[in-house]
């Protein structure tokens, strides 16, 4: 059945690898911990052997005690004090390969985190539009828990299975035919473990997919709250939620039914093994040819052949829950970031000029837009981009800033190729602003400082103060020590974008990039966020998609776009007298923001009453 079939859909970056390639990945990340790693093994082949050795020691008690005349009482004892002995060093090593498996395994989550983590912040932003964060963050988060929680299991197992090899080679060199008979159904075992093994693998899969469905789930309906109560969809969400539930539910219930089947077939062939053994066994004592202690050694071997065997199929799901959410792991780290550098040429101060060159752009094979598009941007100008939606605005913004990757023709900055810079010390020296101005939990004062974590109080209560004078700081209750909440929440749209350009300043970027923001403020805000956009666009190059009339005159050159074309270009003096595209945006977008208009309107309402 595929996991289609249930609704669910795998990323664009998943793919499919082999046990071998999983457990090779995986041991280079014990490598890195090769002490522990050692110690680990070590304790666990001690561990082994002292199992191995203690139905040995029965079995050779066993014969003692049936041989001996007059002393079984002092055989019997020493019995008791070699089993004793051999249980509380049994229980040492294994208390400290506990502690030492702990640690070990800590160290590799968190490695794994790490990696997982760091490809993630490396990605381009296309990979966040294709990929729900909910489900990344599940294969951080949750798909590391579930490898550090089986691996665990796996060692006790793997101990288990270590002590059957000691007991079988000891076997050997007592009775050969007997432990031949022993082993005769471990081919049987393998084989049922293999025929399960994509099976299994296939429904944790599907399982695994279905809780990432239900934190997306919740993580969008949490974020969404507030759109969703404005509307009244909180029933709409919480039915698409059952529905998701729903079909997590028959994922679980479909891999418990598969991984149920496991544990029966290896018991089944257990009880065969056990009764041939006992027959085999038995036969041989009474005849002669075997002895009591011997029996009872094979008997008990036979236990513990199948006591891994058994406890493998009946952690089998979660052996398999691990390999699965290892593989989503690899999968995430190995995705290929669509924005590829070419080389990491060191970025000194950058003067800002932009050149795009005959550049071509397209999200998709069916979204072309912008086709041989050339620009040149001056160091230091000022770059207004107007236009209808769709026109290619927030496109230019996002190759400047390298998010996105292009197709054809050239984007260079200061004569350089973008493809070519360190973009970590280049996108350092940009100052991006979005549309919705987006703050982190803590105070007005951790947002500002930011992008540059390294100035104390004084020095952001300077910034802050050179916007307007300080006088937006009067409105927050606790002045730079407010809490903003989460996302800025409890801050106003327009306190918001204060504290964001705020931020600029501290940052004091060669390249500003402005997605202005299309809600209106009152009045005094205005003032003030004009204020802080006059400091920003002051000497440094500036491009903005404007949506006030006052930043649009500011501009050294506003760019009429549609279509991924420049239509018209120049001063906003220039383009009104032309009469063309600009003046009917202005029109349409702009007018009603002009004192002219403001001043008219208040004459047609004089005039009316």
């Amino acid at each position: 059945m595929s996991i289609i079939r249930y609704g669910l859909r795998s990323e664009n970056y998943d793919r499919a690898y082999t046990n071998r390639t999983l457990f090779r990945r995986l041991s280079a990340y014990f490598r890195l911990f090769g002490r522990h790693f050692v110690a680990v093994i070590l304790l666990v082949s001690l561990l082994s052997l002292s199992g191995a050795l203690l139905p040995i020691v029965m079995a050779q008690g066993v014969n003692w005690a049936g041989g001996a005349v007059g002393s079984s009482t002092s055989v019997l004892v020493v019995l008791v004090a070699l089993v004793l002995g051999m249980g509380v060093a049994n229980w040492a090593i294994n208390w400290v390969r506990r502690i030492l498996t702990a640690r070990l395994l800590g160290d590799v989550v968190l490695a794994l985190r790490v990696d997982a983590f760091r490809a993630v912040m490396n990605h381009d932003m296309s990979f966040f539009d294709r990929n729900q964060s909910g489900r990344i963050v599940s294969r951080i988060t949750t798909d590391t828990d579930e490898f550090s929680r089986v691996a665990v299991l796996v060692t006790e197992v793997g101990s288990q299975l270590l002590l059957v090899l000691i007991l079988v080679v000891y076997l050997c060199s007592i009775n050969w035919p007997l432990t031949l008979l022993l082993l005769a159904l471990a081919p049987a075992v393998i084989g049922t473990t293999y025929f399960f093994q994509r099976w299994a693998r296939q429904a944790t899969r599907g399982s695994q997919q279905a809780v990432a469905d239900v934190n997306a789930s919740i993580q969008e309906a949490v974020t969404g709250i507030r759109v969703a109560k404005n509307f009244r969809r909180e029933q709409g969400i919480y039915d698409e939620f059952l529905s998701i539930n729903q079909r997590s539910y028959t994922m679980h219930v479909r891999r418990g039914w598969v991984l149920s089947l496991i544990f029966p077939t290896l018991q089944l062939f257990s009880g065969i093994g056990t009764t041939v053994l006992l027959y085999a066994g038995g036969y041989a004592t009474y005849a002669g040819t075997l002895s009591a202690g011997i029996w009872l050694l094979f008997m008990n071997s036979v236990n513990l052949f199948w006591f891994p065997m058994s406890n493998l199929s009946a952690f089998w799901g979660q052996v398999q829950g691990a390999l699965s959410a290892t593989e989503r792991i690899f999968a995430l780290i190995d995705a290929e970031p669509a924005v590829v550098q070419a080389g990491k040429q060191p970025v000194p101060r950058l003067r800002g000029e932009i050149q795009f060159e005959h550049l071509s752009f397209r999200y998709s094979e069916k979204e072309q837009v912008l086709q041989n598009f050339s620009l040149h941007i001056q160091p230091g100008e000022s770059v207004a981009l107007v236009g209808h939606t769709g026109a290619g605005k927030s496109s230019i913004i996002k190759l400047v800033t390298r998010f996105y990757e292009f197709q054809s023709g050239q984007l260079r900055i200061d004569g350089q190729d973008i493809r070519s810079l360190d973009l970590q010390q280049y996108r350092r020296q940009l100052g991006i602003v979005g549309q919705t101005p987006f703050l982190f939990s803590g105070t007005v004062a951790d947002n500002i400082r930011y992008a540059t974590p390294g100035l104390n109080d004084r020095a952001v209560e300077q910034v802050a103060c050179q916007i307007g004078g300080g006088e937006w700081l009067e409105t927050l209750p606790e002045g730079l020590q407010t809490p903003v909440g989460e996302r800025g929440a409890r801050l106003s749209l327009g306190q918001r974008q204060l504290v964001v350009l705020a931020r600029m300043l501290a940052q004091n970027p060669a390249i500003f990039i402005l997605d202005e923001a299309t809600a209106s403020v009152d009045p005094f805000t205005e003032s003030q966020i004009q204020s802080a956009l006059q400091l920003i666009l002051k000497q440094r190059t500036s491009i903005v998609i404007a949506h006030r009339l006052s930043t649009v005159k500011a501009a050294d050159r506003i760019l009429v776009l549609r279509q991924g074309q420049i239509l018209e270009q120049g001063s906003h003096e220039a383009l009104m007298a032309f009469g063309g595209h600009y003046a009917s945006l202005y029109a349409t977008y702009f007018r009603h923001q002009s004192l002219e208009y403001l001043e008219g309107r208040r004459h047609v309402l004089a005039h009316s009453t």
